[in-house]
This record gives structure tokens, C-alpha cells and sequence, in this order.
């Protein structure tokens, strides 16, 4: 295993090539408002990150990645075009996987710019797979934004398209819904109840929780209303299936996608973007015939991504975490930005797992 004097040389050699590469580099605080992070996550985020709190700044957290931060920084006083490259510790709740690290360094490069995303995303995923040759890894690449403008598309309400984007990092919940939406799963007995009910709000029940009358109330009305709504059909569903289930090499996948957008023609915008990244990663130098895609790839990474999402994992490790990941979060600089925005993308590696990798010949 390698020391941490190792791995902080390590990080120093990878944010020297980003620097070489036109980032600057920059430092953020190793404490992080919770605030933010609750609102942006939910509470979820409690399960895996590390929380304190004091009188007088009250709720933080250990950095749980940097993206917050310095998406916070770009968008309070950053020029445009900026790239930013870092290294520093991230601290993650690992209570489900004891073996792996709940502190470790981090290094990255974020690219803001608004003029071509296909280069710029082109751009982070080849500086990335440039720093990790040698490694014999294998990289996986997806797009969240194809599911979500698929999900935008759909013939139905604002309410079930809006309960279907919320849950897209919850590929479990999500297909719950979708199943319940289109008819495939029963409506739950309690719920049935509820709505055969003549007066719902008349229960002699004692009232538990927070929730005042005219709270339940608006909940029972928007439950009445979705109980109207027309399933979703089984031309739509079936083309969700087959998306979600699109698993080639990037050309393959292309085409397949294209088949796919007959029945989902929302998605076509997404994939005129997907062909044009292929191209830039081409001109790069990157091997596209041959390079993995997943339409369901990074929906159990941070919430954030919202289009181009990519991992880089080490085959003969299957027991390591990815060593680098990375991906596009353009929605999370509207949240951050108070009315403004501008798109983004970036990549962290763990020099760690580089070096244990490199110690062991893999």
C-alpha cells in the first residue's frame, strides 16, 4: 500500500499536468455548509458524509467531493472560459463497506464553458484517460441527459415526469414509478383504500406527524388526480426499456439509440450531442469504436451529473472503488448560481489507487 507521502507526490505530479493543461489551481475549505449540501441532495446526503456542527457556523460537513465548492467559487467571482485543477482529502460514511476508505485524496480538473460541450467534455475524458495510461483500466462512458429528455418527453403529466427526474440517481424508486405509471405495478392497498374512501379527510384515526389538514388535504387531492391519469403506453414503455438497457460500444449504442428515438423523438437533440462528443473524443486521440457506453451508466453517483458521465475502473481489481470518475453537471450551476449559469465538466482521480495499482503490475 502506498504511504500518504506517496500519495500526496502523486497528487502533486497529476494537478502539475492540469496545471500544464491551462487549470488553475485553487484550494477550498475542508469544512462545508451543510446547508447547501442538504439542499441540493436531501437528506440522503446524511448517510455519507461526515456532519458537525458549533454555535457559530452551525451545521457543516466534512467535504464530501469538491464540485460544490468550487462551482460556488466559479460561479461567485470566476471568468469565462476558466479551468480548475485541486488535490486535498474528501471524507465519505462508509458504514455499508468497511474495506474502503472513508478519507482519501482526490485530485481533479473542471472545465467551465459555455462555447462546445462535446469538446470540453472531449477534453476532461482524454486529460484523464492520458493520466491514467498505463494502468490497463477500462473506461465506461453514459449520458444521464438521454434518460432525461426521454423522461421530458413523455405523454403524460408534469406531476409523474416531475417524481421520475427527482428519482432518475434512484434506479430502484425510478423504476417503481415507472412500473406504477404505466399500469405494470398495482396501486398499493392503503392508497386503494384512500381513494374508494367517500370522505378521505374524515378519519377518526389520531393524527401523527407534522402535517396540518390542509396539507393532507392537498396530498389526497393530488393522489385523486393522479389516479386519473392515463397509463403510460406500451409504446412509450417499451422504448424506456430498451434504453435503459442500451449497453454496447459508443457507435453500436448510437445507432441502437437512433432506432429507439422513433419512439422517444425527445431524445434526438441529446444524441446530436452524443455523435458530436464521439467525434471530438476521436479527434483526441481516444479509441470511440471500442469504448464502452451505458444509457443507464452514473445513476448512482452523485446527483448531480445531468450528461456526459464516465468512470475509468481497473478489471482485475474488482474490489476497488473506480479510480477516476467524472461527468457533466450544467443544472448544478443554475442551483448554485443564483439566476446565473454556465455549462460545466470536470474528473477527479484517486492517486491512491493509482499507485497500488502501479505497485502491484496490474
Amino acid at each position: 500500500m502506498p504511504t500518504r507521502a506517496e500519495t500526496l507526490a502523486q497528487a502533486a505530479r497529476l494537478r502539475a499536468q492540469f496545471e500544464a493543461a491551462g487549470a488553475q489551481p485553487i484550494e477550498t475549505p475542508i469544512l462545508q455548509p451543510a446547508e447547501t449540501l442538504l439542499d441540493l441532495y436531501g437528506e440522503d446526503i446524511r448517510a455519507r458524509a461526515y456532519v458537525t456542527s458549533d454555535a457559530l457556523r452551525g451545521e457543516q460537513m466534512l467535504r464530501p467531493d469538491f464540485t460544490v465548492p468550487v462551482v460556488q467559487m466559479h460561479m461567485a467571482h470566476g471568468a469565462e472560459p476558466a479551468r480548475y485543477t485541486y488535490a486535498g482529502e474528501v471524507f465519505r460514511r462508509q458504514e455499508h463497506d468497511p474495506d474502503r476508505s472513508s478519507e482519501f485524496i482526490q485530485v481533479g480538473y473542471e472545465v467551465f464553458d459555455r462555447y462546445n460541450a462535446a469538446s470540453a467534455d472531449a477534453e476532461v475524458f482524454a486529460l484523464i484517460a492520458q493520466a491514467l495510461s498505463g494502468l490497463q483500466l477500462r473506461a465506461a462512458t453514459g449520458d444521464i441527459g438521454i434518460l432525461m429528455a426521454a423522461v421530458l418527453g413523455l405523454r403524460t403529466t408534469e406531476r409523474r415526469k416531475a417524481a421520475l427526474m427527482r428519482h432518475i440517481w434512484r434506479p430502484r424508486r425510478f423504476r417503481a414509478l415507472l412500473d406504477r405509471f404505466s399500469g405494470r405495478l398495482p396501486v398499493p392497498p392503503s392508497r386503494a383504500a384512500l381513494l374508494a374512501s367517500d370522505d378521505p379527510m374524515n378519519c377518526t384515526a389520531p393524527q401523527i406527524g407534522r402535517r396540518r389538514p390542509a396539507e393532507i388535504a392537498a396530498r389526497v387531492a393530488a393522489l385523486e388526480e393522479d389516479a386519473a391519469v392515463p397509463p403510460l403506453s406500451a409504446t412509450e414503455m417499451s422504448a424506456l426499456d430498451g434504453l435503459l438497457s442500451v449497453r454496447e460500444t459508443a457507435p453500436y449504442a448510437l445507432a441502437h439509440l437512433r432506432d429507439i428515438a422513433v419512439d422517444l423523438p425527445a431524445i434526438t437533440p441529446a444524441l446530436y450531442l452524443l455523435e458530436a462528443r464521439m467525434v471530438a473524443l476521436e479527434a483526441r486521440g481516444i479509441d470511440v469504436e471500442n469504448l464502452d457506453f451505458e444509457a443507464s451508466y452514473g445513476r448512482t453517483s452523485m446527483e448531480y451529473y445531468d450528461g456526459f458521465v464516465f468512470g475509468f475502473y481497473a478489471e482485475r481489481r474488482p474490489d476497488l472503488p473506480p479510480i477516476a470518475t467524472g461527468g457533466r453537471y450544467d443544472a448544478l450551476t443554475r442551483q448554485l448560481g443564483r439566476g446565473a449559469e454556465i455549462p460545466a465538466v470536470g474528473g477527479v482521480l484517486r492517486p491512491g489507487l493509482m499507485l497500488e495499482l502501479s505497485e502491484a503490475g496490474a
